[in-house]
């Protein structure tokens, strides 16, 4: 893959996973071909202990919080963590928990953290329904119909791929979010688990 194939987009996520230079993550992107994966071993190769995959690191301290929306209809309760404690009361990092709490709130299709955490027999009931649905469409291009309408299925579910409502987030979704506070902190920022409460629900 050349230099100029290389999307900002990869380049800023190395960086943040890494906190290694722009040029330095554009060229190990180059070389693994666009795979962040092998990205971040050609950095550590490289640069030895400067690099570090702050995704691996263990984030052992955090912060719990709450929203309650107005009218008090709606509650969400949400752990965040991250690797010290002086990060746990940074005012940034407090906020982020609080903001995302507030997406929790208003979005009540979103039922896990990651798309890894959505059990296979949910994604398995889903993609039979959309067979069904694409059964009448031609055979080549069926697959395509049921990979595309699983994909945006898991979107509404999956906190970390969800745009933030507030207008003032410009459509950033929780995870763009989350690796800009982990670029700015330099620690692993960690959604650990959240709970949705309804009136009636």
């Amino acid at each position: 893959m050349s230099a100029a194939e290389i999307s900002a987009k990869d380049v800023k996520a190395l960086r943040d996973r890494t906190g290694a230079g722009m040029m330095d993550c554009k060229k190990a992107l180059t070389e693994s071909s666009g795979d962040i994966e092998k990205a971040i071993e050609i950095l550590r190769v490289k640069q030895g202990k400067k690099i570090q995959d702050l995704g691996e690191r263990a984030a052992t301290e955090g912060t719990v919080q709450a929203y309650i929306h107005p009218g008090s209809k709606v509650g969400v309760l949400i752990e965040v963590d991250c690797n010290t404690d002086f990060v746990a009361t940074n005012e940034d990092f407090v906020e982020f928990a609080r903001d995302v709490a507030m997406q929790i709130a208003a979005s009540p299709t979103v039922a896990y953290v990651q798309r890894e955490d959505v059990p296979q027999q949910i994604r398995d009931a889903e993609a039979r329904v959309y067979e069904q649905e694409a059964a009448e469409k031609p055979e080549n291009v069926r697959e395509r119909i049921v990979t595309g309408k699983l994909d945006a299925y898991l979107k509404t579910i999956v906190l970390l791929e969800q745009e933030m409502h507030h207008p003032k987030f410009e459509g950033r979704t929780v995870q763009q979010l989350r690796d800009e506070l982990t670029a700015k902190t330099g620690e692993n920022v960690v959604i650990r688990r959240f709970a949705r409460f309804a009136v009636g629900e």
